[in-house]
């Protein structure tokens, strides 16, 4: 079925239910396989594309106006974009912005991702809630030319997310040390000074942001690969473990992953997790998570801390879930998603182990969440006083 069809279309989307989308194609010229999300965010396209998180996905992005700011060299979380591709309905404009150095178009061309416009992204987005997460095939040829029905067998062929682990490929491969803060008109990012917290992070594709708010909090941190073991962790004398985000099936990570976080657990250090972060404390907890439907992606989820009432503004990106009803005895939920009840949030009952399911330094709120890791901190500042 042909759900859009223009005069000379140089990109489609194929999906493996045969639907096919047709549209123009910018950036890199090729084809690409993948899992397809949306996401609502209005701002921050360069940032969900250099999303570790994102890994093995291509994005549909609801608002119309993705590249009208432009591209930077600050804005990246990570080297290069990790996200598959890109569907907007609007052609990308030239930036008007006065950080833009570069076009959107030409940052994925010279990054090698697919972008592709011009089609109805609310019927596309429907797709996605209603059937889930769907496999597809996004191509780019400048010509048009497209074989569909390799492109949908392709598509079918995608085995999807369930069951790979995908944070040891945009892990770092060795240790490294991190200082610099938040950017803050008008000088931009900062750097830490003096004596900080001795805290590891552990990177299964940690945003850089995530660091910069560590250091801001007055954390001194080193960065691990994912595969780090206990005792590497250890190794350092840390006074805090931070689990990042990351991408892929929990489960699958979880192999290499719960029994580091296991054996920190036998130590009284202060834990904290972001993302896919919290799904591994959770695992390693013994609880267990499960797929969702089409996951959770934008900048407006509205998440409640059921211990305060509060409601927080947050940013999330996720296509699995802790399942609730399996956290044991002594781990209490303390966040949960108005849009759907899912769990967002846990904490040990009797020590300072936590997580969140949400992204706290993205800052949609815009500081709603900053106090978790205020509240890392002083958990730490706590055991050195002790």
């Amino acid at each position: 079925m042909c759900a859009q069809a223009l005069t000379k279309p140089t990109a489609c989307l194929a999906l493996a239910d045969g639907t096919v989308f047709y549209g123009r194609g910018f950036g890199a010229v090729g084809e690409t396989v993948a899992e397809l999300c949306f996401n609502t965010a209005m701002t921050g396209y360069q940032e969900i594309m250099t999303d570790p998180s994102y890994a093995g996905q291509v994005v549909t992005f609801t608002f119309p106006h993705v590249g009208n700011v432009g591209v930077n060299d600050q804005d990246d979380e990570t080297g290069d974009p990790v996200a598959a591709g890109m569907v907007v309905k609007w052609d990308p404009t030239e930036p008007s912005n006065w950080r833009a150095t570069d076009e959107l178009t030409n940052w994925l061309a010279r990054k090698g991702r697919i972008g592709m416009g011009g089609i109805d992204t609310r019927r596309l987005t429907r797709a996605i809630r209603q059937q889930g997460a769907p496999h597809v095939a996004l191509a780019h040829d400048p010509e048009g030319n497209f074989d569909i029905g390799a492109l949908v067998a392709k598509a079918r062929a995608f085995r999807g997310l369930v069951g790979l682990d995908l944070a040891r490929d945009v892990s770092c491969t060795q240790s490294y040390r991190w200082n610099e803060t938040r950017w803050a008109w008008p000088d931009g990012f900062g750097e830490r000074q003096g004596e900080g917290l001795r805290v590891v992070a552990i990177d299964y594709g940690a945003k850089r942001n995530i660091l910069r708010c560590l250091a801001s909090a007055g954390c001194d941190v080193t960065v691990l690969p994912a595969t780090a073991t206990a005792e590497d962790v250890l190794a350092l004398n840390p006074e805090g473990v931070f689990l990042s985000n990351g991408p892929g099936d929990p489960e699958a990570t979880g192999a290499y992953a719960v029994p580091a976080i296991r054996g920190v657990l036998e130590k009284n250090i202060p834990v904290f997790g972001i993302c896919l972060g919290h799904q591994m404390l959770a695992l390693a907890l013994g609880a267990r998570t499960v797929k969702m439907n089409h996951g959770h992606h934008g900048a407006n989820h509205p998440v409640k801390d059921v211990e305060t009432g509060k409601v927080e503004i947050t940013s999330m990106n996720h296509g699995f879930t802790v399942d609730s009803q399996t956290l044991p005895v002594g781990v209490m939920e303390t966040h949960v998603s108005l849009f759907d009840g899912s769990n967002c949030g846990i904490r040990m009952a009797d020590r300072p182990v936590f997580s969140v399911q949400y992204h706290p330094e993205a800052s949609p709120g815009p500081q709603d969440s900053y106090y978790l890791f205020e509240r890392f901190a002083e958990a730490m500042r706590r055991n050195r006083a002790a």
